[in-house]
């Protein structure tokens, strides 16, 4: 029987990893990240897991311990924020292409500087390309969702890479919420044991791992890593649905709102959506056709469905909690913007960069926006790269 309960985000995805009790936990603590260690150290210290903890001296270190221990065998996991990912770096490379499947919880944080320990995506967004899985997370169900699932999809035989379960910083990682909680049974049979093909410690197969790649061999082993990247399309939804018989909630690549007969639309990821439906909902009692496509994967980029999704909205605003630097809009509006490319008919499209550094976005902001894309619809579009509640 499935448990109600009500706790913040960080404390889901505690819950979650103490059910599916990883081999290994390396981490190091860093706002607001920091209660899921914490939450899970004391489970270790209770003796309610079987796992190694390792509290290590930076997230460098972390990551490092993360892929020592997923390369020796280990089922491993880890967490953290905003410029702890950025201390990581190196070793997100190194992981992905070692292809580990080590599964983290990252907190979404602005990244320094100015210095800042509120959320925005400038985090996970610089980390888009690093070859890890990115998942996001509207709410604190979600978040425990998402990285039960995260688990499963990255061990997948034909996948192996590692994956990011996101959140946003203190909005939903530290706000309590209801939530109902699987089983520990349930879940522990979901995820199931880990058994990799070679690991270090397989005397009987022996490997190495890291090794100096030359020319001859370096671009056959990036085109294997993409290869599956590829895979994990398949894979994310076949763990989707397998999930939705044991919970029955239902998850794809993203999520419609109000989508089939709107004219105008956004697009976004994480918290914001829960503002974007209350928005939607009253623009919709007024006879307006709004409405949201939420972004829930990420990496790998579902180009496609996208593309089949938006085709028939007349205008898009593409919302962005993270300036790209491009002098052009942000990382997300790139990405739709390219997979509208060869739609006919296409959208109109504009960018919306906001919230940075933890700026409050309401549901006034979010009408506001779509009150521009109603009038502009039928126009022609003077700026396309725009702030959202931004000072002169």
């Amino acid at each position: 029987m499935n448990l109600k309960e009500r706790m913040s985000g960080n404390e889901a995805v505690a819950i979650a990893m103490r059910q599916i009790e990883p081999d290994v936990m390396a981490a190091f603590p860093i706002t607001p990240s920091t209660e899921i260690p914490q939450y899970f150290s004391k489970y270790v210290a209770d003796g309610n897991v079987n796992t190694e903890f390792i509290p290590v001296e930076s997230e460098h270190s972390a990551m490092s311990a993360a892929i020592g221990a997923q390369a020796a065998g280990a089922r491993t996991m880890t967490a953290t924020s905003s410029c702890g990912l950025a201390l990581m770096w190196e070793m997100l490379y190194v992981a992905s292409s070692m292809r580990l499947p080590i599964t983290m919880a990252l907190i979404n944080r602005a990244l320094t500087g100015p210095i800042n320990i509120n959320a925005d995506h400038s985090d996970s967004m610089g980390a888009r390309d690093s070859g890890w899985i990115q998942i996001y997370s509207e709410t604190n169900q979600e978040a425990y969702d998402n990285f039960i699932q995260a688990v499963k999809i990255a061990e997948d035989k034909d996948v192996q890479l590692p994956i990011m379960v996101c959140q946003d910083g203190f909005i939903t990682s530290h706000a309590v919420e209801n939530i109902e909680l699987l089983p520990d049974k349930i879940v522990k049979e979901f995820v199931g044991e880990y058994t990799p093909e070679d690991y270090l410690l397989n005397s009987e197969r022996p490997i190495s791992h890291g090794p100096y790649d030359v020319a001859g061999y370096y671009m056959e082993h990036k085109r294997l890593q993409a290869q599956g990247m590829i895979n994990s399309r398949d894979v994310i939804l076949k763990v989707a649905e397998e999930f939705e018989k044991i919970s029955g909630r239902k998850y794809g690549f993203f999520e419609e709102y109000r989508l089939d007969d709107a004219d105008v639309a956004l697009v976004l990821i994480n918290s914001t959506a829960g503002t974007a439906k209350d928005a939607i909902d009253r623009m919709r009692a007024m006879g307006k056709k709004v409405g949201l496509l939420k972004i829930r994967v990420f990496r790998p980029f579902p180009m496609k469905e996208i593309a089949e999704a938006l085709k028939n909205i007349k205008m898009v605003a593409v919302m962005d909690k993270c300036e790209g630097m491009s002098a052009a809009g942000g990382p997300l509006f790139a990405e739709i913007r390219s997979a509208l490319y060869d739609s006919s008919p296409k959208p109109k499209m504009v960018n919306y960069i906001y919230g940075l550094g933890g700026r409050d976005v309401t549901v006034n902001h979010i009408e506001d926006i779509f009150e521009i894309l109603l009038k502009e619809k039928d126009q022609e579009i003077q700026e396309v790269y725009r702030y959202l509640g931004v000072r002169g």
